[in-house]
């Protein structure tokens, strides 16, 4: 049975220049997705109560509400579920947050990405430190009180005390949930195409990295996975859901699902999903191998890692037979076993990449 989803709404008012994400500026073409949208959860969902539901972009919260509306009430929800939608700042006003509020939206997740309004500016940001701070404090006030940020670090012209000082602002701010993401630059995004200069280097990405951990949890945001931290009791179940490697329904054009044993994803072109919604592009049915390379490449993510017993008695194997050569290879500075879990370090979160290449 399937109790979580991820909806992908894919309009922007601009693209930012580091973005790869499916998205478009046709904001004209939002009522005809939104109506394809309702179709394929129509015909996919099964009417399970979902744990969890999450309503990514692009930019969800520059639909018209009524929309919203309409998505959310085409699903059933258990007891504690949690309900996420993101926003960008610009689009903050008091009613939008009472309307999500009403509709029974309980966590929102905000690009805030740097208070610094000249790197803001570089990366083709919409809004500024001002209308950030403002959105914040708007969402607090309004009754949602799981409130999540986005911070990006190793920008253009971002400096380790940049960074720091974005992160000092965020402690201080009514939030609960603070995701980290190092900057990367993909193909398709202006970044790609126009190179910017002055990006940091990777030696002090590591020290923004390492600066804002140990700042976060000296004001009670703890890590939990590799790029995610939260006050007590203020994790991202839905996000949780996905590295402990459970299932999930994907909606939307190019939305990903995992569900029945097969990962799929939807089409990535707007117009062929408005035409036809309910077929995917990719489906593909994971072998037991597979399986137990994802449980090992999502659950190392958290910072709990791995339990041991759990993937031998799931996957009938001997893992520390099976990996001795790589767990004796990067322990003890860069993986460490406790208590029947594996886990990488804190500087192994930095070299998780390859870290995770050697296991797959």
């Amino acid at each position: 049975m399937v109790s979580n989803s991820y909806i992908h709404i894919p309009f922007c008012k601009a693209k930012c220049n580091y973005c790869s994400f499916t998205s478009f500026p046709c904001v004209e073409k939002i009522p005809a997705y939104m109506f394809s949208l309702y179709k394929e959860i129509s015909q996919n969902y099964k009417n399970e109560k979902l744990d969890t539901l999450y309503i990514g972009g692009g930019t969800p919260s520059i639909v018209p509400v009524n929309f919203i509306e309409k998505l959310i009430k085409k699903f059933g929800f258990t007891e504690n579920y949690e309900c996420t939608i993101e926003v960008n700042p610009d689009d903050v006003y008091s009613e939008l947050i009472s309307s999500y509020l009403n509709f029974g939206i309980n966590r929102v997740s905000m690009g805030v990405q740097s208070f610094n309004d000249s790197i803001l500016n570089s990366i083709n940001r919409r809004h500024n430190s001002k209308s950030a701070l403002k959105a914040i404090e708007i969402v607090n006030k309004s009754g949602i009180n799981n409130l999540s940020i986005d911070l990006i670090y190793g920008l253009p012209d971002q400096s380790l005390d940049d960074f720091i000082k974005d992160i000092n602002i965020s402690v201080n701010l009514p939030i609960t949930h603070i995701s980290l993401y190092g900057l990367k630059i993909d193909e398709n995004c202006y970044f790609a195409l126009h190179p910017p200069e002055n990006l940091p280097d990777d030696d002090l990405q590591a020290d923004m990295y390492l600066a804002a951990c140990s700042i976060l949890e000296s004001h009670g945001f703890y890590q939990y996975e590799i790029s995610n931290f939260a006050k007590t009791n203020c994790h991202s179940k839905h996000n949780l859901n996905y590295w402990n490697n459970n299932t999930y329904y994907g909606f939307g054009v190019a939305a990903h699902g995992y569900c029945d044993g097969y990962r799929y994803y939807n089409t990535n072109s707007i117009d062929k999903y408005i035409q036809d919604p309910t077929v995917s592009e990719f489906a593909h049915f994971l072998s037991s191998q597979e399986k137990l390379q994802e449980e090992i490449f999502l659950g190392l993510r958290k910072t709990q890692g791995i339990n041991i017993n759990n993937i031998n008695n799931k996957y009938n194997i001997d893992f520390y037979k099976l990996y001795c050569n790589i767990i004796q290879k990067y322990t003890p500075e860069f993986l460490v076993l406790s208590d029947d879990y594996l886990k990488f370090t804190r500087k192994g979160f930095m070299l998780s990449n390859v870290i995770l290449a050697d296991f797959i």
